[in-house]
Protein backbone atom coordinates (compact mmCIF):
# COMPACT_ATOMS: atom_id res chain seq x y z
CA UNK A 1 0.00 0.00 0.00
CA UNK A 2 1.07 3.58 -0.56
CA UNK A 3 -0.43 7.02 0.00
CA UNK A 4 0.49 8.58 -3.34
CA UNK A 5 -2.25 10.67 -4.98
CA UNK A 6 -3.89 8.52 -7.63
CA UNK A 7 -5.22 11.49 -9.58
CA UNK A 8 -8.43 11.17 -11.55
CA UNK A 9 -8.78 8.79 -14.47
CA UNK A 10 -12.27 9.22 -15.88
CA UNK A 11 -14.74 9.53 -18.69
CA UNK A 12 -14.67 13.29 -19.27
CA UNK A 13 -17.67 15.27 -20.49
CA UNK A 14 -17.02 18.16 -22.85
CA UNK A 15 -19.18 20.85 -21.25
CA UNK A 16 -19.00 22.88 -24.45
CA UNK A 17 -21.61 20.45 -25.78
CA UNK A 18 -25.15 21.56 -24.84
CA UNK A 19 -26.31 18.06 -23.84
CA UNK A 20 -23.78 17.96 -20.98
CA UNK A 21 -24.44 21.39 -19.51
CA UNK A 22 -27.16 20.20 -17.12
CA UNK A 23 -25.68 18.70 -13.93
CA UNK A 24 -28.62 16.28 -13.64
CA UNK A 25 -27.73 14.80 -17.03
CA UNK A 26 -24.11 14.30 -16.01
CA UNK A 27 -25.24 12.70 -12.77
CA UNK A 28 -27.60 10.38 -14.67
CA UNK A 29 -24.79 9.23 -16.95
CA UNK A 30 -22.80 8.29 -13.84
CA UNK A 31 -25.61 5.96 -12.78
CA UNK A 32 -25.29 4.00 -16.03
CA UNK A 33 -21.66 2.98 -15.40
CA UNK A 34 -21.45 -0.34 -13.57
CA UNK A 35 -17.92 -0.25 -12.16
CA UNK A 36 -18.39 -3.17 -9.77
CA UNK A 37 -19.45 -5.57 -12.53
CA UNK A 38 -16.75 -4.40 -14.97
CA UNK A 39 -14.02 -4.55 -12.33
CA UNK A 40 -14.96 -8.15 -11.56
CA UNK A 41 -15.23 -9.17 -15.22
CA UNK A 42 -12.19 -7.42 -16.65
CA UNK A 43 -9.73 -6.89 -13.79
CA UNK A 44 -10.33 -9.74 -11.31
CA UNK A 45 -11.57 -7.13 -8.82
CA UNK A 46 -8.09 -5.63 -8.55
CA UNK A 47 -9.04 -1.98 -8.99
CA UNK A 48 -10.43 0.51 -6.49
CA UNK A 49 -13.09 3.00 -7.58
CA UNK A 50 -11.70 6.51 -7.71
CA UNK A 51 -13.79 8.79 -5.48
CA UNK A 52 -11.68 11.94 -5.45
CA UNK A 53 -9.49 13.99 -7.76
CA UNK A 54 -6.77 13.41 -5.14
CA UNK A 55 -7.67 9.86 -4.12
CA UNK A 56 -5.34 7.70 -2.02
CA UNK A 57 -3.90 10.71 -0.16
CA UNK A 58 -4.60 13.17 2.63
CA UNK A 59 -5.64 15.67 -0.04
CA UNK A 60 -8.87 13.80 -0.85
CA UNK A 61 -12.10 15.29 0.51
CA UNK A 62 -13.93 12.83 2.77
CA UNK A 63 -17.13 12.92 4.79
CA UNK A 64 -18.62 16.35 5.41
CA UNK A 65 -16.54 19.54 5.27
CA UNK A 66 -14.84 20.44 8.55
CA UNK A 67 -14.81 23.85 10.21
CA UNK A 68 -11.77 25.19 8.32
CA UNK A 69 -13.15 23.99 5.02
CA UNK A 70 -16.54 25.52 5.76
CA UNK A 71 -14.87 28.91 6.16
CA UNK A 72 -13.84 28.61 2.53
CA UNK A 73 -17.10 27.13 1.21
CA UNK A 74 -19.77 29.08 3.13
CA UNK A 75 -19.39 32.29 1.08
CA UNK A 76 -20.36 30.28 -2.02
CA UNK A 77 -23.73 29.15 -0.67
CA UNK A 78 -26.21 29.21 -3.55
CA UNK A 79 -23.43 29.06 -6.13
CA UNK A 80 -22.40 25.47 -5.45
CA UNK A 81 -24.60 22.38 -4.93
CA UNK A 82 -26.35 22.45 -1.54
CA UNK A 83 -25.50 18.76 -1.06
CA UNK A 84 -21.90 19.77 -0.41
CA UNK A 85 -22.93 20.98 3.04
CA UNK A 86 -25.24 18.12 3.97
CA UNK A 87 -24.01 14.87 2.38
CA UNK A 88 -20.68 13.08 1.99
CA UNK A 89 -20.00 12.60 -1.71
CA UNK A 90 -20.69 9.05 -2.93
CA UNK A 91 -20.73 7.49 -6.38
CA UNK A 92 -23.47 5.10 -7.52
CA UNK A 93 -22.67 1.47 -6.68
CA UNK A 94 -24.04 -1.91 -7.74
CA UNK A 95 -23.78 -5.45 -6.37
CA UNK A 96 -21.58 -6.49 -9.29
CA UNK A 97 -24.14 -8.93 -10.67
CA UNK A 98 -24.72 -6.93 -13.84
CA UNK A 99 -28.25 -5.97 -12.73
CA UNK A 100 -28.26 -2.21 -12.31
CA UNK A 101 -32.00 -1.69 -12.76
CA UNK A 102 -32.31 0.53 -9.68
CA UNK A 103 -29.49 2.77 -10.87
CA UNK A 104 -31.04 3.06 -14.33
CA UNK A 105 -34.37 4.03 -12.75
CA UNK A 106 -32.59 6.83 -10.88
CA UNK A 107 -30.87 7.88 -14.09
CA UNK A 108 -34.23 7.98 -15.90
CA UNK A 109 -35.72 10.17 -13.18
CA UNK A 110 -32.83 12.63 -13.42
CA UNK A 111 -33.05 12.77 -17.21
CA UNK A 112 -36.79 13.39 -17.03
CA UNK A 113 -36.22 16.22 -14.54
CA UNK A 114 -33.73 17.69 -17.02
CA UNK A 115 -36.38 17.72 -19.76
CA UNK A 116 -35.56 14.52 -21.64
CA UNK A 117 -38.40 12.12 -22.51
CA UNK A 118 -38.51 8.59 -23.90
CA UNK A 119 -40.27 8.42 -27.28
CA UNK A 120 -40.36 5.26 -29.39
CA UNK A 121 -37.44 3.87 -27.42
CA UNK A 122 -35.29 6.97 -27.92
CA UNK A 123 -34.50 9.70 -25.42
CA UNK A 124 -35.33 13.08 -26.96
CA UNK A 125 -35.43 16.72 -25.85
CA UNK A 126 -38.37 19.13 -26.10
CA UNK A 127 -37.64 19.63 -29.81
CA UNK A 128 -37.53 15.91 -30.52
CA UNK A 129 -33.76 15.83 -30.94
CA UNK A 130 -32.31 12.47 -29.79
CA UNK A 131 -29.69 12.17 -27.07
CA UNK A 132 -26.59 10.96 -28.90
CA UNK A 133 -22.86 11.38 -28.36
CA UNK A 134 -19.49 9.86 -29.22
CA UNK A 135 -16.80 8.49 -26.92
CA UNK A 136 -13.27 8.65 -28.34
CA UNK A 137 -10.09 7.03 -27.06
CA UNK A 138 -6.59 6.28 -28.33
CA UNK A 139 -6.22 2.98 -26.46
CA UNK A 140 -8.11 -0.07 -27.80
CA UNK A 141 -7.88 -1.64 -24.32
CA UNK A 142 -10.72 0.61 -23.14
CA UNK A 143 -13.17 -1.00 -25.55
CA UNK A 144 -14.10 -3.81 -23.17
CA UNK A 145 -15.01 -1.27 -20.47
CA UNK A 146 -16.84 1.11 -22.80
CA UNK A 147 -19.08 -1.27 -24.77
CA UNK A 148 -21.00 -2.56 -21.70
CA UNK A 149 -21.48 1.06 -20.64
CA UNK A 150 -22.90 1.86 -24.08
CA UNK A 151 -25.35 -1.05 -23.69
CA UNK A 152 -26.51 0.40 -20.38
CA UNK A 153 -27.04 3.77 -22.06
CA UNK A 154 -29.16 2.09 -24.74
CA UNK A 155 -31.53 0.94 -22.00
CA UNK A 156 -32.04 4.62 -21.17
CA UNK A 157 -32.76 5.44 -24.83
CA UNK A 158 -29.36 7.07 -25.34
CA UNK A 159 -27.30 6.27 -28.43
CA UNK A 160 -23.54 6.46 -27.89
CA UNK A 161 -20.82 5.55 -30.39
CA UNK A 162 -17.30 4.50 -29.50
CA UNK A 163 -14.33 5.27 -31.73
CA UNK A 164 -10.65 4.45 -31.33
CA UNK A 165 -8.52 7.01 -33.19
CA UNK A 166 -4.78 7.14 -33.87
CA UNK A 167 -2.73 9.10 -31.38
CA UNK A 168 -2.00 12.11 -33.62
CA UNK A 169 -5.68 12.56 -34.53
CA UNK A 170 -6.64 12.01 -30.90
CA UNK A 171 -4.26 14.70 -29.65
CA UNK A 172 -5.43 17.11 -32.34
CA UNK A 173 -9.06 16.59 -31.36
CA UNK A 174 -8.29 17.14 -27.67
CA UNK A 175 -6.26 20.27 -28.42
CA UNK A 176 -9.24 21.70 -30.31
CA UNK A 177 -11.85 20.39 -27.84
CA UNK A 178 -13.36 18.45 -30.75
CA UNK A 179 -14.97 15.60 -28.82
CA UNK A 180 -18.08 14.74 -26.80
CA UNK A 181 -16.64 12.34 -24.23
CA UNK A 182 -13.11 11.01 -23.85
CA UNK A 183 -10.95 9.27 -21.27
CA UNK A 184 -8.10 11.10 -19.60
CA UNK A 185 -6.07 11.20 -16.40
CA UNK A 186 -5.67 14.29 -14.26
CA UNK A 187 -2.40 13.49 -12.54
CA UNK A 188 -1.82 14.89 -9.05
CA UNK A 189 1.09 15.29 -6.68
CA UNK A 190 1.42 15.68 -2.91
CA UNK A 191 1.87 19.43 -3.45
CA UNK A 192 -0.76 20.59 -5.98
CA UNK A 193 -0.16 24.03 -7.43
CA UNK A 194 -0.14 25.87 -10.74
CA UNK A 195 -1.20 22.83 -12.77
CA UNK A 196 -4.67 23.18 -11.20
CA UNK A 197 -5.00 26.46 -13.09
CA UNK A 198 -4.46 24.63 -16.38
CA UNK A 199 -6.94 21.93 -15.38
CA UNK A 200 -9.88 24.00 -14.17
CA UNK A 201 -9.63 27.77 -14.73
CA UNK A 202 -12.12 29.67 -16.88
CA UNK A 203 -9.35 31.22 -18.95
CA UNK A 204 -7.96 27.79 -19.85
CA UNK A 205 -11.45 26.63 -20.87
CA UNK A 206 -11.14 29.00 -23.83
CA UNK A 207 -7.48 28.24 -24.58
CA UNK A 208 -6.98 25.52 -27.17
CA UNK A 209 -4.41 22.94 -26.16
CA UNK A 210 -5.04 23.44 -22.43
CA UNK A 211 -5.80 20.61 -20.01
CA UNK A 212 -9.23 22.07 -19.21
CA UNK A 213 -10.81 19.48 -21.50
CA UNK A 214 -14.07 19.61 -19.56
CA UNK A 215 -14.55 23.30 -20.22
CA UNK A 216 -14.99 24.21 -16.54
CA UNK A 217 -15.98 27.87 -16.57
CA UNK A 218 -16.94 28.61 -12.97
CA UNK A 219 -15.92 31.69 -10.91
CA UNK A 220 -16.15 29.61 -7.73
CA UNK A 221 -13.64 27.09 -9.06
CA UNK A 222 -11.40 29.97 -10.19
CA UNK A 223 -11.43 31.33 -6.62
CA UNK A 224 -10.70 27.93 -5.09
CA UNK A 225 -7.79 27.34 -7.44
CA UNK A 226 -6.35 30.73 -6.43
CA UNK A 227 -6.71 29.82 -2.74
CA UNK A 228 -4.93 26.53 -3.34
CA UNK A 229 -2.07 28.09 -5.29
CA UNK A 230 -1.54 30.88 -2.75
CA UNK A 231 -1.89 28.75 0.40
CA UNK A 232 0.63 29.93 3.00
CA UNK A 233 1.01 26.64 4.88
CA UNK A 234 0.64 22.92 4.37
CA UNK A 235 -2.48 22.98 6.51
CA UNK A 236 -4.06 25.69 4.37
CA UNK A 237 -3.07 23.85 1.19
CA UNK A 238 -4.77 20.63 2.33
CA UNK A 239 -7.93 22.50 3.34
CA UNK A 240 -8.12 24.42 0.06
CA UNK A 241 -7.55 21.21 -1.89
CA UNK A 242 -10.37 19.51 0.00
CA UNK A 243 -12.71 22.38 -0.88
CA UNK A 244 -11.75 22.31 -4.57
CA UNK A 245 -12.05 18.53 -4.70
CA UNK A 246 -15.51 18.63 -3.13
CA UNK A 247 -16.86 21.23 -5.57
CA UNK A 248 -15.46 19.37 -8.58
CA UNK A 249 -16.91 16.05 -7.40
CA UNK A 250 -20.41 17.40 -6.71
CA UNK A 251 -20.42 19.07 -10.12
CA UNK A 252 -20.24 15.64 -11.81
CA UNK A 253 -17.91 16.83 -14.55
CA UNK A 254 -16.63 13.27 -15.06
CA UNK A 255 -17.47 9.63 -14.51
CA UNK A 256 -14.61 8.47 -12.26
CA UNK A 257 -12.95 5.22 -13.23
CA UNK A 258 -10.36 3.36 -11.13
CA UNK A 259 -6.91 3.24 -9.60
CA UNK A 260 -4.61 0.97 -7.59
CA UNK A 261 -3.49 2.29 -4.21
CA UNK A 262 -0.50 0.00 -3.93
CA UNK A 263 2.65 -1.15 -5.70
CA UNK A 264 2.52 -4.41 -7.63
CA UNK A 265 5.65 -6.40 -6.89
CA UNK A 266 6.60 -10.08 -7.04
CA UNK A 267 9.19 -11.59 -4.71
CA UNK A 268 10.37 -14.88 -3.19
CA UNK A 269 8.72 -15.43 0.18
CA UNK A 270 12.02 -15.59 2.03
CA UNK A 271 12.52 -11.97 3.07
CA UNK A 272 11.91 -10.17 6.32
CA UNK A 273 10.31 -6.73 5.99
CA UNK A 274 9.87 -3.80 8.38
CA UNK A 275 6.46 -3.66 10.10
CA UNK A 276 6.26 0.06 9.38
CA UNK A 277 6.42 0.84 5.66
CA UNK A 278 7.08 4.33 4.21
CA UNK A 279 3.96 6.19 3.13
CA UNK A 280 5.13 7.35 -0.27
CA UNK A 281 7.99 5.13 -1.39
CA UNK A 282 8.69 1.48 -2.08
CA UNK A 283 11.30 0.34 0.44
CA UNK A 284 12.17 -2.92 -1.23
CA UNK A 285 15.58 -4.68 -1.26
CA UNK A 286 17.32 -1.85 0.67
CA UNK A 287 15.10 -2.31 3.71
CA UNK A 288 14.51 -6.06 3.41
CA UNK A 289 16.66 -8.89 4.71
CA UNK A 290 17.01 -12.61 4.19
CA UNK A 291 14.93 -14.44 6.80
CA UNK A 292 16.60 -17.82 7.43
CA UNK A 293 13.41 -19.52 8.65
CA UNK A 294 11.34 -18.34 5.66
CA UNK A 295 14.13 -19.29 3.26
CA UNK A 296 14.34 -22.81 4.73
CA UNK A 297 10.57 -23.22 4.53
CA UNK A 298 10.60 -22.13 0.90
CA UNK A 299 13.49 -24.46 0.04
CA UNK A 300 11.72 -27.43 1.64
CA UNK A 301 8.51 -26.63 -0.26
CA UNK A 302 10.47 -26.50 -3.51
CA UNK A 303 12.04 -29.88 -2.81
CA UNK A 304 8.68 -31.45 -2.06
CA UNK A 305 7.39 -29.97 -5.30
CA UNK A 306 10.06 -31.79 -7.24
Amino acid sequence: KNELPAGMQAFVFNMRRPIFQDRRVRMALNYAFDFEWANKQFAYGSYERTKSYFDNSELAAKGLPGADELKILEPYHGKIPDDIFTKPFALPVTDGSGDLRDNLHKASDLLREAGWVLKDGKLVDANGKPFTFEIIAAEPMFERWILPYIRNLERLGIHADYRTVDISQYQNRLDNFDFDVTITVYGQSLSPGNEQYDYWSSKMADTKGSRNLIGVHDPVVDDLVDKLIHASSREDLVTATHALDRVLLWSYYVIPQWHIGSYRIAYWDKFGMPKLAPKYGLDNVVGWWMDAAKAAKLENAQKRGR
